[in-house]
């Protein structure tokens, strides 16, 4: 039998690649399985020999030791791979098959599923509705960051390629379809941002340039994005977005009043999460900033897309109240203004079939949007390393030296 590597936390700040045990179909004991998990048979489920695996910004939280992430955890929720081995159960899919993995895993049976909620099943996790691969409190599914991974609920959750070949061509656009280009796409699709749309988009991360591709695809006339790293404000520029340098300047309305003539949005989109700052030359954490800061600038009336992550528990946060993701927001001010807020995870199979057809066609153009860069397995820790440091990249894992 085939061995198995892949890249596991090994604590606050630090991970390593690994020999994790080749996966069968089912979810044997490990660090993060809930007890009532533990020899849950997947018969329903497959193999896969990972193609690509992205690193994440939500992988970074658990790394920073900004959750209560257990030390062994396997990482990865953002994974396309080849189909190696089918269960007794599955029916549809086959061996040689192309496919995306939604980062969440859905069963496809409960009530949540049956109404595309598919990011808050209610069977895949004892502890709380939703489940993801390798992620903290999800379940204590095994990441991808891996050679090889096992995807239960194959049939109802894998998004098959039509073309292999063709689908090769573009693997670094299909790569983002498993978490990435959705969430950014359902930031921007529940803030509201349709034909003429003026739109703020917090952060330049990876999330945030996606949501940024997202409005524009969705018809936004204007599309502005605030970071304080001018490297990723430049990623944002080289695809027609407008920027603001939130470090140079503190006073975000008057920087969008010199773009649009007036101080306000249509709508906006929080791609930051619990981990953000305040503005100015010397800001400091303040994990309500952007939600705050969206709220001013946003007008009457407008929605706020929020896929920035937010945790129930912060053994990072510097007062004891973040600590528990009680958060200083101002919701009066929401409130005053009729605003709408969508949080959650993203229900990535809602959007990732047409987001699939629009890669396919020519017209999204995701890798270059994020600045998709290809490493190897082995080179997963200085990845890590690297994106924690603020490059504006989005990094790929390809285990095998799958891609020419």
């Amino acid at each position: 039998m085939a061995g198995n590597r892949g890249v596991v936390y090994t604590g606050t700040g630090s991970v390593a690649v690994q020999d994790i045990g080749y996966p069968d179909l089912v979810l044997k004991d490990g660090p993060g399985v809930p007890a009532s998990n533990v020899g849950r048979k997947c018969e329903h489920g497959v193999i896969l020999k990972v193609v690509t695996t992205n690193i994440c910004g939500s992988d970074q939280h658990m790394v920073r030791g900004r959750t209560t992430a257990p030390e062994g955890l396997v990482l990865g929720h953002e994974i396309t791979g080849e189909v190696i081995e089918v269960g007794r159960d599955v029916e549809f899919i086959k061996k040689g098959d192309l496919v995306s993995v939604p980062f969440n895993i859905a069963c496809g049976r409960c009530v949540m599923c049956r109404e595309q909620k598919t990011h808050i099943c209610t069977n895949v996790n004892p502890d709380r509705p939703g489940a993801a691969y390798g992620y903290v409190d999800m379940g204590g599914w095994v990441g991808g960051q891996s050679e090889y991974v096992m995807v239960p609920y194959a049939d109802f959750q894998l998004l098959v390629f039509p073309d292999k070949d063709k689908a090769m061509e573009k693997i670094l656009d299909l790569t983002m379809l498993s978490d990435i280009f959705p969430t950014g796409y359902h930031g921007a699709y529940t803030a509201g941002v349709r034909t003429g749309s003026t739109v703020y988009v917090a952060g330049a991360g990876p999330v945030g340039l996606a949501a940024a591709h997202a409005a524009q695809l969705l018809g936004a006339s204007a599309v502005i994005v605030g970071d304080l790293n001018e490297e990723r404000l430049k990623q944002a520029s080289s695809f027609g977005c407008e920027t603001v340098n939130l470090k140079k300047h503190d006073r975000l309305g008057e920087q969008i009043e010199q773009i649009l003539g007036v101080p306000e949005v249509d709508c906006a989109i929080d791609a930051v999460g619990f981990e953000a700052s305040e503005h100015g030359e010397n800001a400091e954490e303040q994990p309500a900033a952007v939600l705050n800061a969206i709220m001013d600038v946003t007008q009457a009336g407008g929605k706020l897309g929020i896929p920035g992550l937010y945790v129930t528990e912060d053994p990072g946060a510097a007062d004891k109240d973040a600590q528990l993701g009680s958060l200083k927001v101002r919701f009066g001010q929401g409130w005053a203004k009729a605003h709408t807020f969508v949080t959650g995870q993203t229900p990535a199979m809602k959007y990732n079939r047409m987001l699939m057809k629009s890669i396919l066609s020519g017209k999204a153009q995701i890798a270059k949007a994020v600045n998709a860069t290809v490493i190897g397995l082995d080179d997963a820790p200085r990845g890590y390393s690297d994106f924690d440091s603020g490059v504006a990249r989005k990094f790929v894992i390809d285990p095998h030296g799958s891609i020419s």
